[in-house]
């Protein structure tokens, strides 16, 4: 089984460490939410794992091979994927363009329309009269059209209401069960431990002794609270 492993990975950020010594391991098929409060160094972390910034110690590592020297480019060629947080699409474009961007041909835009039969009714539509939840469903098409084996999702439903981004949900959830590994930064961690198998929190840029599965964090407030709050 293909995985992506982080091993006493920390990151640091001017004077200091910013995550310290995480330990993680996301599988195929998988997603893996890593949930905590503002500022506990989540989206750190994953740009340190796609190559927006090295990590100051530990080794992210591709089914058992260390990328830790790769670059950016190099890393997305490997198979991983990151959505940053914000919509990032060419406004200017068609939803057909910018999946295009990935996709290459229309062969291979159309088995992506498969799984997003939503933005087929607005193929030929500028990005930018899409609605927010439509422009983020355009940003996870064109990821998930370059046929990565492990997506990155930071904070997706940034700037949209909970009713909207739970219509992502399940497209993600499809991601996953197409075989790609899902590392998914949420805000909304209720909505995030819903669709995912296995769940961590980060709070002071340390792991929580909160982690396992999704489920059993979810069934157990007091003990996402108690890891909230350094408890």
């Amino acid at each position: 089984m293909t995985e992506l492993r982080l091993s006493g990975v920390t990151v640091s950020r001017g004077a200091g460490p910013v995550v310290s010594d995480v330990d993680l391991v996301v599988r195929s098929g998988e997603i893996l939410a890593l949930v905590g409060p503002n500022g506990a160094g989540k989206s750190s972390l994953l740009e340190s794992v796609s190559g927006v910034i090295p990590h100051s110690a530990g080794d992210v590592a591709l089914d058992g091979s260390s990328i830790a020297k790769r670059s950016r480019v190099q890393r997305a060629r490997a198979g991983i994927a990151h959505i940053e947080q914000g919509r990032a699409i060419f406004p200017s474009l068609t939803v057909r363009e910018n999946i295009l961007l990935t996709a290459k041909t229309e062969t291979a835009l159309a088995e992506v329309l498969q799984s997003f039969p939503e933005l087929e009714k607005r193929i030929d539509a500028q990005s930018v009269l899409l609605s927010g939840g439509e422009q983020q469903m355009v940003v996870l098409a064109r990821a998930f059209a370059a046929k990565p084996r492990f997506l990155l999702i930071d904070e997706m439903s940034l700037g949209l209401a909970p009713v909207v981004f739970m219509r992502l949900l399940p497209v993600i959830q499809q991601i996953a069960e197409s075989g790609v590994g899902v590392l998914l930064v949420e805000q909304f961690t209720h909505l995030a431990l819903g669709v995912a198998d296995e769940a961590m929190v980060i709070a002071s840029g340390r792991v929580s002794h909160a982690q396992g599965p999704a489920a059993t964090l979810e069934q157990d407030p007091r003990l996402l609270r108690a890891a909230y709050l350094g408890g």
